[in-house]
């Protein structure tokens, strides 16, 4: 069979095996290039600090699959890593996260590193935090960086089995903004909602804080914490055009709730085991799910190619890199910075002024006859299919694809 990116409505339906693994050994080339760089730079010598046992919650794309790399390839930790994924069937390829994961395990054990993946197992359950807690038991470790990267629609409650779902959707009033078919080029009006009551409730139960709560409260429990461990989530922030849909919105409420768990974590437990709790505030990059929300395509586009222009653009295993080298782990600091809320910040590219004030301008007077011109769908199209095995560089897609696993 050959196979060929199945979209609709912006959402892409499948996944290439040998795709997804190529872009995963990619990644982890870069990340081994950084790791030589460290070398020679002697930034990671014996006083260094660095991770030496990592636990990635949601690990299998984006941020959460290249902070993975990052502490792997990039600092030789072991690591453990949890993400619900669907498996490949006779007739139908796997999600790509499980093609992912496949294949940074098979990399790590090619470089004698330990790692080990959950992908059956959902990772709100308490059965993902007992299996994290035998890893480390069995292996007689304990973690030092906890990752908590989850980024699911929907999650149930292990208590109650109760399902909550979230949604992306403004708050008081309907948002009406501008979306952008990157597969097409056709810009278009969109219209959302407001979100009721219970939708706002449910979207922070799926995406705020509760469940690192819990996560972070069942590893101290069982004694698997490092003394002074780092933990982290993550967020974004944004443009403030954007915020009625994002940061003032459903979302953006699940993503305050966040940053008051950071707080609640490092004040609970930092006297006891000397646990840090942040929140990084990312760039904005292309996910599975950014396609389909109003204006992100169009902002992001614009933003990629104002970016790339000036040379200072960052995917996610950019970014991971320099959160890990220059916050988390640099040489000589005491205390990572952090901004007057105590949040991380690698945004600051994005935001810097004079990258919004182009953004902006740009964004004012773009249409269907400059599009190519002020902004880049088509650095977009190619990170979003990417994500799923496709376009990558070096893979043979005209091959018969004879099985799925």
């Amino acid at each position: 069979m050959i196979i060929k990116p199945m979209v609709r409505n912006n959402i892409c339906i499948n996944a290439h095996p040998d795709g997804c693994a190529a872009e995963v050994r990619l990644q982890a080339q870069r990340v081994k290039s950084f790791r030589e760089r460290l070398k020679n730079s002697g930034a990671n010598g014996k006083t260094a600090p660095k991770p030496l046992h990592a636990l990635v919650i949601g690990c299998s794309t984006g941020y959460g699959l290249a902070s993975r790399l990052t502490a792997a390839f990039g600092y030789g930790a072991e690591t453990v890593g949890f993400s619900y994924e669907k498996e490949p069937l006779a007739s139908k390829p796997a999600t790509p996260g499980w093609y992912f994961n496949r294949e940074f395990d098979r990399l790590a054990a090619a470089e004698g590193l330990f790692s080990t993946t959950f992908s059956e197992i959902d990772a709100f359950s308490h059965a993902a935090k007992q299996k994290a807690i035998e890893v480390a038991k069995e292996r007689g470790f304990s973690y030092d960086l906890i990752i908590y990267s989850l980024a699911s629609p929907v999650r149930i409650d292990p208590d109650t089995g109760t399902m909550y779902r979230s949604v992306i959707k403004p708050i008081g009033r309907q948002y009406v903004g501008r979306s952008l078919d990157v597969f097409t080029g056709k810009i278009s009006e969109a219209s959302i909602q407001p979100a009721t009551d219970e939708e706002v409730a449910e979207t922070v139960k799926v995406m705020g804080g509760e469940d690192w709560q819990l996560w972070i409260t069942a590893l101290d429990q069982a004694k698997v914490l490092t003394q002074g461990a780092i933990t982290l989530a993550y967020s974004y922030i944004g443009p403030s055009f954007s915020w009625p849909i994002y940061r003032d919105g459903t979302i953006g409420q699940a993503k305050l709730h966040l940053e008051k768990t950071a707080q609640d974590l490092t004040a609970n437990f930092q006297p006891k085991n000397g646990l840090k709790a942040y929140v990084s505030i990312n760039k904005a990059v292309v996910t599975r799910a950014s396609a389909v929300i109003p204006i992100i395509p169009l902002y992001i586009s614009t933003l990629f190619k104002v970016m790339k222009e000036r040379n200072i653009h960052e995917d996610c295993v950019d970014q991971m890199i320099r959160l890990f080298s220059e916050r988390l782990y640099m040489k000589g600091i005491s205390k990572i910075p952090t901004d007057t809320e105590g949040r991380i910040r690698i945004d600051d590219l994005e935001m810097g002024g004079s990258v919004q004030t182009e953004v902006s301008a740009r964004l004012a007077s773009v249409d269907e006859s400059n599009l190519y011109t002020l902004s880049d769908p088509a650095g977009f199209k190619n990170d979003f299919l990417r994500a799923h095995g496709f376009e990558v560089p070096g893979v043979d897609y005209g091959r018969e694809v004879t099985s799925f696993e």
